[in-house]
């Protein structure tokens, strides 16, 4: 059973899904938007939305929080100085998912994940 746990293993060990959300974060934030199968963009997601709303605040110890998790100088400086600014005022639902298509190898869902 999986009462009460809160994040999807997506197959993988704890290190490979660290890397996994980190690559596709570093991605999300250089092209605006990817496709990939539905749970890892729901798990990017919540991800994802936790760095952005560190990147906000003008904090420069918040600002080195999101580089120890995305450990990518030129992203974490977009996010920063570019992403951020545009959420001030909004609180969450910095990300869209929308699904598109299951994919013809393995008939898994996917879908693409952008920044609203």
């Amino acid at each position: 059973m999986r009462h009460k746990h809160g994040y999807r293993k997506l197959g993988r060990t704890s290190s490979h899904r660290k890397a996994l959300l980190k690559n596709l974060s570093i991605a999300l934030i250089t092209s605006g938007k990817i496709e990939t199968t539905l749970p890892k963009a729901k798990e990017l997601q919540s991800y994802f939305e936790k760095l952005l709303t560190k990147a906000r605040t003008n904090d420069s110890m918040a600002h080195r929080l999101v580089f120890s998790h995305l450990q990518h100088k030129e992203s974490v400086k977009k996010l920063v100085k570019e992403i951020a600014p545009k959420y001030v005022g909004k609180n969450g639902g910095y990300t869209r998912i929308i699904k598109t298509r299951v994919r013809t190898g393995d008939a898994a869902p996917m879908a693409f994940i952008e920044l609203v």
